[in-house]
């Protein structure tokens, strides 16, 4: 079956009737770029930039969480990066508002529910489809017109938010490493179709827009989603934080905090995303 030519992304194509109020309001595609992350930081420079997103048909340097390469054939997925520059949620309640969105957007794939690996993995089937790398930095903001010194301008800083997402799409089992078949996966592949990357990059902005702004208001509609996507929650999870390794049940996510876990060694114990990551040998 033949790729529709409507596949290959195009930022009129993707703003035609979108609805959104915040994010993609502007949208820039790339066909190659090293990192769309690091295309975005530049852009975010500028706070006019709130909400822009990046997309690329390729990237020759894309980076997962803890380092890890995100590999993707040319126009074989959804890779894009999204600034936020006036951001009050915590960096926990971000990440999760990033994968109830991402995981609405994927929705079902044949017979398979895309459902939250925390902190950054969407599944189907128990396979990786899609991943999220959530990054802060703080950058001075050029906008002013006033006269003003270099250390004024030094003192200027915004901490702003970028969010690198990557959806496989047309990918088959052979397109993926040895190492990776038995891991990871594509829309295609689950649901034996084609997918069309243009309506799923509208999805993915509208379905972002909605949950962001869902997050600021009430919070708990938020975690109540995520609970409700999780693969963990109610498991025994091992966990990696800072070197050492936690074993026990996941019973919660705190919004500020992390995952909450009863602990075979006895007591509660919180996990926040940025120092730490699932044991491999965990669902």
């Amino acid at each position: 079956m033949a790729r529709p030519r409507t596949d290959l992304l195009d930022p009129d194509k993707i703003k035609a009737n979108l609805k959104t109020k915040r994010i993609g309001g502007k949208i820039l595609v790339y066909d190659s770029t090293s990192s769309t992350n690091d295309i975005a930081a530049e852009y975010a420079r500028n706070k006019q930039n709130d909400g822009l997103v990046i997309f690329a048909e390729e990237q020759t340097a894309g980076r997962g969480r803890a380092g890890n390469k995100w590999l993707s054939g040319r126009a074989d997925s959804i890779l894009c990066s999204i600034v936020l520059i006036e951001n009050q949620l915590s960096t926990e309640l971000l990440s999760l508002t990033y994968a109830v969105a991402v995981a609405e957007t994927i929705g079902r794939s044949g017979s398979a529910r895309a459902k939250i690996k925390w902190p950054n993995d969407i599944m189907l089937n128990g396979k990786k489809v899609a991943g999220i790398l959530l990054e802060s930095r703080s950058l001075p903001i050029a906008d002013c017109r006033l006269p003003i010194s270099q250390s004024q301008i030094a003192n200027l800083k915004s901490k702003i938010y970028i969010a690198g997402i990557g959806i496989n799409c047309h990918q088959k089992k052979e397109s993926f490493p040895d190492e990776l078949q038995q891991i990871a996966t594509s829309i295609d592949a689950e649901s034996h179709s084609i997918s069309d990357r243009v309506l799923l990059a509208k999805r993915l902005l509208s379905s972002l827009d909605h949950w962001l702004e869902v997050a600021a208001n009430n919070s708990e509609k938020v975690i109540d989603r995520w609970r409700r996507l999780s693969i963990q929650l109610g498991h025994r999870l091992t966990l990696i934080f800072n070197g050492t390794k936690f074993a026990g049940h996941c019973i919660g996510i705190d919004p500020e905090k992390g995952l909450i876990l009863t602990l075979d060694t006895g007591g509660i114990r919180m996990f926040d995303a940025v120092h730490t990551s699932i044991a491999k040998s965990s669902a």
